[in-house]
C-alpha cells in the first residue's frame, strides 16, 4: 500500500513541476497568466461516506487553475501594440470563431484587418462613412485610402474693422488699395479639393458703413456693387444689406476647375467696429482637400482615430472588449487565446470603460504575471516534496525487503 501511495505523491510533485515549468517558460510572454496546480486527498468510500480509521489513499491533481491577475505594462513604440488595464479580454476572429486574449501586440494585414501574429482579427464596433460608431460588432479595419475631400460651403470671419478709418468716396477697385481700408484672404476648397485664394475687401463709405467685396482667384464673386454692412454706435453688427442678420450668402459661382459651383456663406457674427487696428482673429472654413492616411491612433476608450494628411481626423471604429463570470472557467486555447466554455460562462461584451471592464492603452503591452522569485522557491518546495515521496517508496521497499528475509 504505501507504494500506491508514494506513486501519487509523485505524480502529484511531477505535475506541479510542470506546471511550475510552464509559468517559467512563459514568463516573457505577452498576456501570458500564470497558473497554479490545486490538489486533493483520496479516500477509499462507500455511499455511507468514509469510516473514521480509513487511512488515505494518496494526492491527486484536482485542477490547474489560471491566475488572471494583472501583468506589467511595457511601453513600446508602436500604436497598434494595446494593453488592458483592467478587466476583460480583447475579442478575436479567427475564421469565424470568436477566442479571447490579453495579448495586444496587433498589426495590419495586407487587406488592412487589425491582426495579431496569429493572424487572428481584432473585433469591435464599427464606423459609418461619417465616423459615427454604429452598434455592430465586427473586423477592424483601417481603411488606407485617400479621405475624400469637401468643398467649402462656410467661411466664419471674426475681425475689427477700424472705426476711425477714413471715408472713400472712390469707386471700388480691387487692383487699387487707396479705393478700399482693408483686405484679408483665406484659402477654400471646391468639390475637387482644389484650393482657391478667396480675399475680402472692406470700404467705408460713411460713418458706421461699410461696403464688403468678395474675390476669389482674382474674380468678384459678390454682388455687384458688394454687400453693406452697417454698425451700431457701439460697434457691434447691426445690419447685413439693410435686414437684421450675420450672414452673407455669395452667389454661386464657377470655379474653373470643373468641379461643382461654389455655395459660400459668410459669418459675421464675429466682425466688429471698435477705434482699434485692423486685426484678422479668426477665420475659419469648413472645407479641405483629399487627404492621406497619416497615423492612427487609439485612446482609452477605444476608439480608433485615423489621422489624414490634411489635417482631418475621423474616428473609424471602437474596440470592443469582453468579460466573464468565471474567467478560470475558459477554455485554454494557446497562443494565449482562450474560448468561452460552460464553465466561464457567456461572454458579456461591452466598449472600454463600462461595466466594470478596463481602459485601453495605446503603444503598450502588458507583460506575464509570472513572478519569477515566486516560480523558482514553488520549485524547490515541488522538488522536495518529490523526494520525500521517492525516500517513502525506498523505506516500503526496505520493509518489503526485510519481511521477505524472515526465517
Amino acid at each position: 500500500m504505501p507504494f500506491e501511495i508514494a506513486l501519487t505523491g509523485l505524480s502529484a510533485a511531477s505535475s506541479d513541476l510542470e506546471i511550475i515549468s510552464n509559468n517559467i517558460a512563459n514568463s516573457s510572454t505577452n498576456g501570458f497568466k500564470r497558473s497554479r496546480g490545486e490538489f486533493a486527498d483520496i479516500y477509499a468510500a462507500n455511499n455511507l461516506g468514509v469510516t473514521k480509521n480509513a487511512v488515505g489513499k494518496g494526492v491527486r491533481l484536482t485542477a490547474v487553475s489560471q491566475q488572471f491577475v494583472q501583468g506589467g505594462i511595457t511601453f513600446t513604440e508602436n500604436n497598434l501594440d494595446l494593453s488592458i488595464s483592467g478587466k476583460g479580454f480583447f475579442r478575436l476572429s479567427e475564421g469565424g470563431t470568436t477566442v479571447y486574449s490579453r495579448a495586444g501586440a496587433f498589426g495590419v494585414d495586407r487587406n488592412g484587418f487589425v491582426v495579431n501574429a496569429s493572424n487572428q482579427r481584432l473585433t469591435g464596433y464599427l464606423a459609418d462613412t461619417s465616423g459615427n460608431i454604429t452598434g455592430a460588432l465586427g473586423d477592424l479595419t483601417i481603411d488606407t485610402s485617400d479621405i475624400n475631400p469637401q468643398a467649402t460651403s462656410s467661411l466664419d470671419v471674426g475681425a475689427n474693422l477700424q472705426a476711425s478709418s477714413p471715408i472713400i468716396t472712390l469707386p471700388f477697385d480691387a487692383t487699387d488699395a487707396a479705393t478700399y481700408n482693408h483686405s484679408t484672404s483665406a484659402t477654400v476648397y471646391d468639390s475637387l479639393g482644389t484650393s482657391h485664394v478667396a480675399t475680402m475687401y472692406y470700404q467705408k463709405t460713411a460713418a458706421n458703413q461699410w461696403q464688403s467685396f468678395v474675390y476669389v482667384d482674382g474674380n468678384e464673386v459678390s454682388a455687384p456693387g458688394g454687400d453693406s454692412l452697417q454698425f451700431n454706435p457701439d460697434g457691434s453688427l447691426a445690419l447685413i444689406n439693410g435686414g437684421p442678420g450675420t450672414s452673407i450668402t455669395i452667389p454661386a459661382f464657377n470655379p474653373g476647375t470643373g468641379a461643382d459651383p461654389m455655395n459660400i456663406t459668410l459669418g459675421y457674427n464675429n466682425v466688429t467696429q471698435y477705434d482699434g487696428l485692423f486685426g484678422v482673429y479668426s477665420l475659419n472654413q469648413n472645407g479641405y482637400p483629399t487627404g492621406r492616411l497619416n497615423d492612427v491612433d487609439i485612446d482609452e476608450g477605444g476608439y480608433l482615430f485615423a489621422r489624414y494628411s490634411n489635417g482631418q481626423s475621423q474616428i473609424i471604429g471602437q474596440i470592443a472588449l469582453s468579460n466573464f463570470a468565471n474567467a478560470q472557467g475558459l477554455q485554454q486555447l494557446g497562443n494565449t487565446s482562450w474560448a468561452e466554455s460552460f464553465s466561464s460562462g457567456a461572454a458579456l461584451t461591452s466598449a472600454p470603460g463600462t461595466s466594470n471592464l478596463g481602459l485601453i492603452q495605446s503603444g503598450a503591452l502588458e507583460e506575464s504575471n509570472v513572478d519569477l522569485t515566486e516560480e523558482l522557491v514553488d520549485m524547490i518546495r515541488a522538488q522536495r516534496n518529490f523526494q520525500a515521496n521517492a525516500q517513502v517508496i525506498t523505506a516500503a521497499d526496505t520493509i518489503t525487503q526485510t519481511i521477505i528475509n524472515i526465517r
